[in-house]
């Protein structure tokens, strides 16, 4: 197992592709970081400053120790990146970009995993949505709202998945969390290198899994059984087109169901069908008219799952049509657009609230559509989609916010 304390406790981090441009991966890392406890250092090769920090060029231009890097810049620089990382003696690197095996680009991938190992280094990702512990107020996800510390470890392979858990945590008590992991791609880092960490982890109590494929069933099953932490699994992927939908996702096309439940009984693990019932949240039934339903979604992890939910409730469900996280009002506009004149009964519009969402007007484009195809809202969270909530019941749209 690797060490991975660098990544989750760092004391100075590199944001490489550091940004003051509204709406970049970059700004939004910043501005999260802006109350970090550490020492923040933006590279970027054209501004001097950023956010009142001094920015360099390169790595290599800062003189002192780096913890973490986080690399948020297009896929075709990461490896020159990296191997400055390497100079500067950086072991522990978060990779945010996306373009790798998530889109069929495993030659890429596979030369970062080659240049990771021969410099031992710790690699999260690529195409992850970055780590948070609240305890150090360290956040470099794309949430809207940061979480409430508590004694939940989430470990996931969907970033947006925790966009709605950081914003349920601002208001329910259960819910608090000393860490949360995206996987990404998991090129390097995989599920058992932070169970292992958080088995000795004091502040953590219970860790929850969201679960789309494993690469080592041995090692996870090792590392779980070894565990002292009360473990529960979420797998998407239940279905024949839930595991479709998590192909588009991350790259993974997960395997036979049934597998999964003999390693997850194997490994003493509990497994739950949705995220409202491992994290004890409450949530109503779903049920679109008609039979054959579509789904339009920014969170691909929540997509997966909605497809098995209705799968099992014998539905027909077309493959999720994923807007990815960066999605604004217009792009479901876009979706919807092409959805009017299908032969579909429902469509069901998943939003989980990241920095870019635009909850209210997504809200509004859904009353527009309504009125071509019934459409329900499954708008993920509490404090963030609040006003768009109050749209939708208003104008009798069917509101969900637990899945």
């Amino acid at each position: 197992m690797k060490e991975v304390e660098g990544i989750l406790n760092p004391k100075s981090i590199a944001v490489i592709g550091a940004s003051e441009h509204p709406g970049k991966v970059g700004d939004v890392l910043m501005k999260k970081l802006l109350k970090f406890r550490g020492e923040v250092i933006p590279i970027n090769i054209e501004r001097n400053v950023i956010y009142g920090k001094k920015s360099y060029v390169s790595v290599l231009d800062y003189k002192k120790k780096i913890d973490l890097a986080i690399i948020a810049i297009p896929a075709k620089s990461v490896k020159k990146v990296l191997e400055e990382c390497w100079k500067k003696k950086i072991r522990n690197i978060i990779i945010i970009s996306g373009g790798f095996s998530e889109i069929g680009n495993i030659k890429e991938e596979s030369q970062i995993i080659e240049i990771g190992k021969r410099y031992g280094m710790n690699i999260l990702g690529p195409n992850c949505f970055g780590v948070a512990n609240p305890y150090l107020n360290l956040d470099t996800t794309f949430s809207k709202l940061s979480a409430k510390k508590g004694d939940i470890a989430f470990i996931a392979q969907s970033g947006a998945l925790w966009s709605y858990l950081a914003d349920v945590s601002n208001l329910n008590k259960k819910v608090g969390f000393s860490a949360y992991i995206s996987l990404g791609n998991m090129a390097d880092l995989e599920f058992d290198d932070f169970i292992e960490y958080f088995n000795k982890d004091k502040k953590t109590k219970k860790i929850i899994l969201y679960i789309e494929k494993l690469k080592d069933g041995k090692r996870f099953i090792e590392a779980c059984k070894r565990s002292k932490k009360k473990i529960i699994a979420v797998k998407a992927g239940r279905t024949k087109k839930g595991t479709e939908a998590t192909l588009s996702h991350t790259g993974s096309l997960a395997t036979d169901f049934e597998i999964y439940k003999g390693v997850f009984k194997q490994s003493g693990i509990k497994l739950e069908n949705s995220l409202s019932s491992a994290f004890g949240i409450k949530r109503g039934e779903i049920k679109p008219k008609g039979k054959n339903i579509a789904i339009v979604t920014n969170a691909g992890g929540a997509g997966a799952l909605l497809t098995d939910y209705l799968i099992e409730k014998k539905y027909n469900v077309n493959k999720p049509i994923d807007l990815i996280g960066t999605a604004l009002a217009e792009d479901y506009k876009n979706a919807f657009d092409k959805l009017k004149n299908l032969d579909i009964d429902s469509v069901i519009a998943i939003l989980t609230p990241q920095s870019m969402s635009q909850p209210e007007k997504t809200a509004e484009e859904i009353v527009k559509f309504s009125k071509f195809k019934p459409t329900i809202a499954l708008f993920l969270g509490r404090n963030s989609i609040k006003k768009a909530k109050q749209i939708l019941i208003k104008n009798r749209i069917p509101c969900f916010t637990n899945i």
